[in-house]
């Protein structure tokens, strides 16, 4: 049995707390604020709850999975699972507007073609087709087996099969997310929906590579759930399977400095001067939360990303019941895209501010106090370290508004949530939200592997492999307990 220190209490962290202690070891979370969850944050006045993190889960076999690996007792059990449908209601800049239904690739294509236009929605499909392939190629590499020492492979090869295009007497593939939805899918309806799933995850859809396609794909293929009374029920039942299988828990424990014995990890250093001596350390924290830093890692790795945008959330407690038959999610796309783009990730002091804005309205009477009321959350992505949350909030209001009429008469009250206040909550420099590893872009989209230069030393969670996003968070910790019990000739779940 090993003594396993785990510096932070988040998603990913707890998942391989949980997966370490079934197999024998004896695991203490270290955790510097008062709470487990991390990113799952939630917010409670007068008789209404927020997340103040993720709202809807993908994917969630992968939470499913590490149920059964780490109890008898399934996810259902714990938690209760609503997939959302429609999947999305979504409001163009033109004024069309569209429902998806959820995990139903015909039904999308029928919806667009109805609302959008004959053969809108064939060209929808035809794209999907295409994402799967390069789902099928970057999967098992990029989510469920540890970062491939090679990895300079999955940097240079584009796994997207992009339709040939002609253009100035040359014919062209698309490279990244804008060139896919302007050469394939032409139209800009389409085009936004597309960019829209890139910038959900703080992509820019100039850059982002066309290996991006397969983050729509998934939502269509595996379908968006929610987790009834909210997503930070997730989390408190991650928590209370940590506890079930001993797992301890320290919180308000800040951990500054990662110790070394010859020559690999030993243990860890606590603020107040204390220590906790172990066999095995797993940092859950993000590049430079800890005050002593993690250790350099060796020449040709990973390096971790950089300059990724945060998110301004706003929740809103209305007068009012929610309307019958509305979205659980509206996505409202802004009319000058580029604008936005700027204003994000150029950082462009002109640059208009029309965002695109998640509206979140869930049927949960857990989060209201009666059923004369309403809660809604609003996002949006900003830069890093932003701080013009009055004109930011201002602008979101005035989007949401095409999706929920006489949104401000309604307002009882709002609490901002701003890349600060994430930077508060998980140590991220600027509030800064990982994105998911992504294969080609020359690795910039990739992330560092789960294991260091420092033996006995792991990462887990959203900044590391395989990156951002909460199955992403949970591939992780399954990845850093199979590192930790089968040693370095682990490959990943078979």
């Amino acid at each position: 049995m090993a003594r396993i220190v785990v510096v932070g209490a988040g998603m990913g962290a707890m998942a391989a707390a949980a997966r370490l202690a079934v197999a024998g070891h004896r695991v203490v979370v270290h955790e510097r604020t008062g709470t487990y969850g991390g990113a799952l944050g939630r917010v409670e006045r007068d008789g209404f709850a927020f997340d103040t993190g993720p709202g809807l889960l993908p994917l969630p076999a992968v939470h499913r999975d590490l149920f059964v690996k780490t109890g008898k007792e399934p996810l259902e059990r714990c938690v209760e699972l609503v997939q959302v449908d429609p999947c999305a209601h979504h409001v163009f800049a033109d004024g069309t507007e569209v429902s998806l239904p959820n995990a139903s690739r015909s039904g999308v294509v029928s919806a667009l073609d109805e609302a959008l236009g004959a053969g809108v929605g064939r060209r929808w499909g035809d794209f999907l087709v295409r994402a799967r392939e390069a789902w099928d190629r970057t999967r098992r590499p990029l989510l469920e087996e540890p970062l491939w020492p090679d990895w300079s492979v999955l940097a240079e090869r584009e796994p997207y099969p992009a339709v040939p295009h002609r253009r100035l007497l040359r014919t062209r593939r698309a490279a990244t997310v804008a060139e896919t939805g302007a050469w394939e899918l032409r139209d800009p309806r389409l085009a936004a929906l597309l960019e829209s799933h890139a910038l959900a995850y703080g992509l820019d859809p100039r850059v982002a590579p066309a290996s991006a396609a397969v983050l729509p794909y998934m939502e269509h293929a595996f379908g968006m759930w929610y987790v009834r009374g909210g997503l930070r029920e997730l989390a408190r039942a991650v928590y209370e399977r940590c506890l079930a299988r001993r797992v301890e828990f320290v919180f308000e424990s800040e951990v500054v400095r990662v110790l070394e014995k010859d020559g690999r990890a030993a243990g860890v250093e606590l603020a107040d001067g204390g220590a906790a001596e172990a066999d095995f350390v797993v940092a859950g924290v993000a590049p430079g939360a800890l005050r002593a830093g993690l250790p350099e890692r060796a020449g040709g790795e990973v390096a971790p990303q950089r300059g990724m945008p945060g998110r301004l959330t706003v929740l809103l407690a209305l007068r009012g019941g929610r309307p019958a038959g509305v979205a659980h999610r509206t996505v409202v796309h802004p009319a000058d895209r580029a604008g936005e783009l700027e204003a994000v990730f150029d950082a462009a002091p002109g640059a208009s501010f029309a965002p695109t804005v998640t509206v979140l309205r869930p049927d949960d009477p857990a989060l209201v106090p009666d059923s004369g009321h309403e809660a809604v959350t609003l996002s949006a992505v900003v830069p890093a370290g932003d701080d013009r949350a009055e004109e930011r909030v201002a602008a979101m209001l005035t989007a949401a508004e095409r999706a929920v009429p006489g949104l401000r008469e309604r307002v009882l009250w709002q609490e901002v949530r701003t890349p600060a206040d994430v930077e508060a909550a998980t140590g991220a420099a600027g509030g800064a939200v990982p994105a998911p590893a992504l294969a080609a872009a020359g690795g910039r989209l990739l992330h560092p592997a789960n294991s260091t230069a420092l033996p006995g030393l792991f990462t887990v969670g959203g900044w590391s492999h395989p990156g951002g996003g909460l199955p992403h968070a949970g591939m992780s910790g399954a990845l850093v307990a199979g590192l930790i019990v089968e040693g370095p000739e682990f490959r990943g779940s078979q």
